[in-house]
């Protein structure tokens, strides 16, 4: 297994610009800054859109902010949905940084996309986000038809923390009997809290995400809380029975691997329906790559097309 040349080139040009500080090196406000300027320089920018609309929801400690994606030639019928939750770490990341990933999941499947700005740690720690995803899909399902979406086709998605968020919410909702989630997409989720797998220990520097960035994220994300806590790792759930089927994507060169990999194992043993791809040359974070990134592209493309079969 090698590193994708373009990735190799990428990581290459980040070794060599010393002058950039490490994000776990800032305080969370000038590392949210500087991931929303990479996301700026890395990411495809003015994809073609039908229409976005910025609003606000209701949640649990007051309004949610989302941006809902329409896609290119939707028509008046309710589409299906795609409820999608940023990536970042669970402290950084916003709408904007996933902009371009949003629209290419819109434009693809056909769903109207619509992406959480949940709230952010460590101003609001574990378990805010899961409180603000989960109000968010609730809130997709009782309001379906003033949006335009079919409330029996409901899709959660979400990268890294994101993904885990997807994730947790996919358990939530079985467990409390609703909202009725059809399909999860989980890319490079994190699903443990334990940053000792062999994927932590292989790639634990020089690769994007690295280790001392996961702990940081975590960190500042769990506090004093419990890291055993199944809507904070949801590898430990007592059960991943009856969850919705799944396509869960990994990177190659990821510290997080090893955890998405035996994730979608656990969701196959406990007789949900699977696709897992793993991308062998691939980094954290390459769905949002798409400007410099061959395979970025295709990834999304690929996951977009599954999603649209899942919910045709």
């Amino acid at each position: 297994m090698a590193l994708d040349p373009q990735v190799k080139a990428l990581l290459d040009g980040m070794a060599a610009n010393t002058d950039v500080p490490r994000i776990i090196d800032l305080p969370p406000q000038g590392a949210r800054e500087m991931y929303r300027a990479m996301a700026a320089q890395l990411d495809a920018q003015g994809l073609p859109i039908g229409r976005t609309e910025d609003r606000t929801i209701p949640g649990p400690a007051g309004e949610i902010p989302v941006r809902i994606y329409t896609p290119v030639a939707a028509g008046s019928d309710a589409l299906p949905v795609l409820v999608y939750f940023h990536g970042g770490g669970w402290v950084i990341g916003d709408l904007e940084t996933h902009d371009a990933l949003c629209r290419t999941f819109a434009n693809e499947s056909g769903c109207r996309v619509i992406a959480v700005d949940y709230r952010l740690a460590p101003e609001h720690r574990f378990p805010s986000a899961v409180d603000d995803a989960l109000a968010a899909v609730q809130w997709v399902e009782a309001n379906a038809s003033s949006i335009g979406v079919d409330p029996n086709r409901i899709a959660v998605a979400g990268d890294s923390a994101g993904g885990n968020l997807a994730a947790v919410v996919a358990q939530l909702a079985r467990d409390t009997k609703g909202p009725q989630i059809a399909y999860q997409i989980l890319i490079y989720p994190v699903t443990d809290t334990d940053t000792e797998t062999g994927s932590y220990q292989a790639f634990a520097t020089g690769h994007f995400l690295e280790r001392d960035g996961m702990v940081w994220f975590i960190d500042h994300y769990a506090g004093e809380g419990d890291r055993a806590d199944p809507r904070l790792a949801p590898l430990k759930a007592a059960s991943l029975a009856g969850l919705p089927p799944a396509y869960v994507v990994t990177a190659g060169f990821d510290v997080l691997r090893d955890e998405g990999r035996a994730y979608a194992e656990a969701l196959k043993a406990a007789g949900v329906p699977v696709e897992y791809v793993n991308y062998d040359g691939m980094i954290h974070g390459f769905f949002n790559l798409q400007a410099v990134l061959d395979v970025g592209r295709d990834a999304v493309k690929a996951a977009s097309k599954a999603l649209k079969d899942a919910l045709a």
